[in-house]
Order: C-alpha cells, then structure tokens, then sequence
C-alpha cells in the first residue's frame, strides 16, 4: 500500500520551488571547458527541469521561483510557458540578475562545471510573495535542498511547506546536494557531489519532518543523513526526523531502491528497481528527469513499480542527450521506448530521436497564410528590365512586409500569418523585421534555378544554419521528378538528405518544396508524379515538416493525407504554391483543398509582381503599392477561408 496521497480536483499537479536558471552548455565534446568556444542556451536550475519534465509528459506544473528583469529571465519565462507550465508565482527582481550554469564535456566522467550565481535573482526568493491560495491548489509541492542554504530562501520554502501540510499538499525533496552552492568548496569546482559538513546537516534536518517523501542519491543521503559512507546508518538517522515520510534512493544504472517503512539492514533488501543502462554524454539532469518522470507518474495514479520504470528511462534519455530540460522525453517517445522496438544504443535511435523533436510543444500552424517573397533572381530580372538600380529591392521587400502587417489586422491572421523571405542582402533587412513578432518565418537555401540543387551562398549548409534562428523555418526549393536520369536523381537527393541531416541538427524545421520540371509529367498524371517524388523522399528516411505543392485536384490531396498517415503522422502538413498563377485562378484552385492535410497557402509573384513593376517604374509610391499587394493577399486570404463554401457550389 504506498504511504502517498495526492489529493485531487485541483489546479495544479505539482509546484516546484526551487532553482531556475540559464543553462549553457559546451557544443565541443572531449574539450576542457577552458577550450570550449560555443555554448548552446536551455532552461536550467533543478527545480525549473523538474517543472519543465513534467509539463512535457502532460501534468499541471507550476514554477515558483524568482528571475532578473532582462532577457535571460525572459528567455526562462517563455520557456516554461511554451512547455505550458503555469509562470504566475516566478517572481520578477529588479536588481539581481538571472542565474547562469556553464558546463563542459571532457568525457563520459568529466563534466566541468561552473555556478555563476553570485547574489542571482533566484536565491533572493520573496517569502512575503508565496501565495497560500496558490499553494492549495497544487497536489504535490517540490523543493530542492539549495534553497534550504540560506535563511532567506529557507524561509520562503518554509512558507510554502507550511502551506502545504495546511491544505494536504504532498511535499516532495529533492536534495540535490551541490557543496558549492553551500560554500564548502572553491567555485570552480561546481561538478563535485559530496563534501561531508555537519552545518549542512543540521541545516537540512531542521526541514526534514515537512517532507511527506525524500530522494536522493546515496551522497545525498549521507550529508541528510550526517553519517558519511553509511548509507543504512543515514537512511536510518532520516526515519527516526521523518517516521511516515517515503525514502526513494537513486543508485545510478543499478535503478532505485523505494523505502516506505524500516529501514533494512542491507539496502539491496529495500524494494529495488532496476535501472537502464546506456551510454552517456552528459550526466547533469539525469536526476531532474528521474523526477519528473517519477513525480508524473505517481500523480497520474501508477504504482511504484511502473512509475520508477518511467523514472529510470527518463534519467537515462536524457544522459544519453546535450541537454537537460530540453532532452526530456515526450509521452510519445515513452511510448516508443517501452514498445519493443527500441534501438539499444539511445543516440542511434532515429525513430525516438524523431519523436522527441515532432511531439515536443510547439507552435500551432492549422491555418497557415503566406506571402512569399523569397525571390532573388525575380527581384534581379525586374530592376534590370526597368533600368533602376537593385539597391532599391531591400526597401521594396520592407513595404512588402508592411503589407503583410496590413493584412494580418485587416483579416484577422493573428497566429495564421508568414512571409517567406531571404537572407541575402536584398532580404536581409525584411528578414530581421519578420522574425521575434509570432509570424511562420521561411527562408530559402537553394541556390535560385539550380538542377542539381545547390545552396545558395555556402558549400557547408550545416555551417550555415548555425547562424539562423530556430523559428526560421528552412525552405528548398526542388526541381525534381522521380523518373529523372538517376545520376541527377542521386545527386539531388544526396544534397536533400545532407540539409535534412543539418536540419535535424541545428533545430530548424524543414519545407520541402517540389515542382516538376517542364515536360516531364503529362498534366493527367502531375498529381501522381508529385506523390511519388514525396513517396521517395519518405523511403529515404526524410520527414520535412512541411511540403510545399503546386495544386492537386481533390484525389491528390486525399492520397497525400494517406501517404503522410502512414509515413509520418507528426508531419506538419502541406501547403500551396503560387507558381506566378493568375490571382483567379489560385482562389479556384482552394476549392479542391479543403481536405484537412492542407494547411495553408505561400503564394509570391501572383501578389507582388505587378504592383512591383510599376512602383520601380515609379508609376507608384510606397502607400499604392503596399495597398495594392495587401488587396491581393487579402483576396487569397478570403478565398482560402471560403474554400468549403466554394466546394460545395461547384458541386
């Protein structure tokens, strides 16, 4: 019978009060820290991990913390929120800023690690500020041992644990025993686990008896404890402070043992569970994700034998990954886990790797409206026609941005709208202007007219992408038949599976766009010649996010939407191309897209061309042509949206 109650019907499954900070995480594996030259960005700090793990797996988290008033206590914020844990008890300090942790990967037992947490934002949590009524109505409240450290941060955890045994809330520590963050070591020694203190212990025994359960590792329970290298005698000396509480003691790939009465005499007799043992690249987090996976689990009803499995496999995903909150698995990639099918070897999985980025929380696009002017060599072309110079191209695709910014409000796009616009000098400008304002931003890659493809601008698309930011999505257009001569068929495909591995590395999404070359599909058999190009893209193991197709006729769409089920259900979906169609024509052509894989449509020359010509001409000013292209768009917008109506009277 488990000791643990979780009280039900309120708003929240479980608050973490704790640490929350900016990870930053060497990119040089094998490399001192003293050698690393770039950092990745995560959310950080054990107790946000542990909010953000179980967010991810599904339950109501809640973070209670504090963060500096600038971009890192943003960037935390924005995080949590994305993952849908509630942010309203994250306090804002004007003063402080916000934590910072660095960490290097020498090697699989090496991971140097620095705390820059000098008078941070987080360990001046207000206990003036911790809301009772916040508290009441979370099943389940966790708190680290580092803001036991201080009086003020003990004092606001006792407020909170207070608060808890009030109103029945389950309280939950994570010992999480940093001896740098206690000062018992010099601060670059961040990555040592156990110093013996007895101030520390006394320290954290005075909170003990609020905790209904406790975990830990077998060094973290001796400094609870107070007996070094005696992990029964200090097991023992936490039941006699905490007689109803729960001991789950982590032992690494051996699992966890789960304590609920008497301690035993030996703790391989305790309850044990096993571990998973695989091959690791970072060790931080893993205990974060044990929790969360632990903590999830308990609060969805599951017994400790099911939920120290889902424990154990979420601390063993995430050392076998760079991150830590960000390497959480997804119920999903759980699934896959537990499903049989699994590769040994957890960083050769492509299924589960595929998982973790497609069902992880991101953006919505249902309804997706795009204004397309990515154009180079279109841009190019039309200056030299009219004999103005191409200096005039960046401020032309700025109004075209404008326009898009009119229709946006005009129609009612919030949270439907994108541009497509290149990173190239004429679009560089316009490009910055779209991205960070909650648009879908694509951008091109390919080099304009290429067959084989090429990348535009660079030999190296993985360096590349580096530079770009991840909400840009990436966009190649394909000129591309499956009945091409198959030395051009392999090249081409060669080049689409090296961007999709850089895609997959960098954290872009991907859009593939396919177009037919001329002649070489009768247009009775396109929509057929299309399907199979993305047929054989999907037996090459790519899964672009996006597809971006000429008009099909109904049947087209429905057999797409079959080919999509079976291949890659996670896909985002597909999207229309313009072509250079007439505007009449395109509105037409929705009527056969009403069936639920069509997202959207990313349309360009139809919209822009001819305003366009005429303001370089200077036949029109900046207003007429930023009215008369967002007339256009707002024509397609109108025509996409009463695609169904115009179905039916067709019909």
């Amino acid at each position: 019978m488990m000791n643990l109650t979780f009280p039900a019907n309120r708003e929240h499954d479980i608050a973490c009060l704790g640490r929350l900070a900016v990870d930053l995480y060497s990119e040089q594996f094998g490399s001192r820290l003293e050698d690393a030259r770039s950092m990745a960005k995560y959310l950080g700090g054990s107790s946000a991990n542990v909010a953000f793990g179980v967010a991810r797996l599904g339950l109501r988290s809640a973070m209670i913390s504090r963060v500096g008033d600038e971009h890192m206590g943003r960037f935390l914020i924005e995080s949590l929120q994305r993952e849908g844990c509630d942010t309203s008890q994250v306090q804002i300090d004007k003063e402080r800023l916000t934590a910072l942790v660095l960490l290097g990967i020498k090697d699989r037992d090496t991971f140097p690690l620095l705390f820059v947490r000098e008078n941070c934002a987080d360990m001046a949590l207000d206990a003036a500020a911790i809301d009772d009524g916040f508290i009441a109505q979370c099943r389940a409240l966790a708190i680290t041992g580092t803001h036991l450290s201080t009086d003020g941060t003990r004092a606001a955890a006792h407020k909170a644990l207070q608060a808890a045994r009030r109103h029945g809330t389950v309280t939950v520590l994570d010992i999480d025993y940093r001896p740098v963050l206690w000062g018992l070591t010099g601060r670059g020694a961040g990555e040592n686990r156990y110093v013996a203190d007895a101030g520390v212990t006394r320290q954290l025994q005075e909170s003990l008896p609020l905790f209904d359960l406790l975990v830990g590792t077998e060094e973290e329970f001796f400094i609870a404890g107070g007996v070094a290298d005696d992990l029964i005698a200090s097991l023992r000396a936490v039941r006699a402070l905490c007689p109803q509480a729960t001991l789950v003691v982590k032992r690494g790939a051996l699992g966890c043992c789960v304590i609920e009465g008497a301690v035993p005499e030996h703790i391989d007799a305790a309850p044990t569970y096993r571990g998973e043992r695989v091959e690791v690249l970072n060790v931080l987090g893993a205990g974060d994700a044990f929790l969360s996976g632990l903590m999830a689990s308990l609060l969805q009803g599951k017994d400790w034998a099911e939920s120290t499995q889902v424990a154990n496999a979420c601390g063993a995903i995430v050392v076998s990954r760079h991150a830590c909150s960000a390497a959480m698995p997804t119920p999903a990639e759980l699934a896959h886990w537990f499903g049989g099918s699994r590769n040994p070897k957890v960083d050769a999985d492509e299924q589960l790797a595929h998982l973790h980025r497609v069902t992880a929380a991101r953006p919505s696009w249902e309804e997706l409206c795009v204004m397309a002017f990515d154009h180079r060599a279109q841009f190019t072309e039309m200056v030299n026609a009219v004999g103005v110079s191409g200096d005039r191209i960046p401020h032309l695709k700025a109004l075209l941005v404008k326009a898009t910014e009119l229709v946006e409000a005009s129609c009612n796009l919030h949270e439907h709208t994108g541009v497509l616009i290149d990173g190239s000098a004429m679009g560089s400008d316009a490009l910055a202007r779209a991205t960070g304002r909650g648009w879908w931003v694509g951008r091109p890659v390919e080099l304009p007219g290429s067959r084989p493809l090429r990348f535009d601008g660079t030999r190296s698309i993985g360096s590349a992408l580096r530079h770009w930011p991840t909400e840009q999505v990436v966009k190649c257009l394909l000129h591309y038949h499956p009945n091409d001569d198959e030395s051009l068929r392999e090249e081409q495909e060669n080049t689409v599976l090296e961007l999709w591995e850089a895609t997959r590395a960098s954290g872009n999404e991907l859009l593939l766009e396919i177009i037919l070359p001329k002649g070489m599909s009768a247009a009775d058999n396109a929509d057929g010649d299309v399907l199979h190009a993305v047929e054989r893209f999907y037996n090459l193991g790519v899964k672009p996010e996006w597809w971006k197709l000429a008009p099909m006729q109904e049947r087209g769409w429905r057999d797409l939407e079959a080919l999509i089920a079976q291949r890659d259900r996670h896909c985002r979906g597909a999207v229309i191309l313009g072509l250079n169609q007439p505007l009449a024509f395109l509105a037409a052509s929705f009527a056969n897209a009403t069936n639920p894989i069509v997202k959207g449509f990313m349309v360009g020359r139809t919209l822009w061309a001819d305003a366009s010509l005429k303001w370089f001409k200077g036949e029109i000013d900046d207003a007429a042509l930023v009215d008369e292209v967002a007339r256009n768009f707002a024509v397609l917008v109108d025509a996409w949206r009463s695609r169904h109506t115009a179905q039916r009277a067709a019909a």
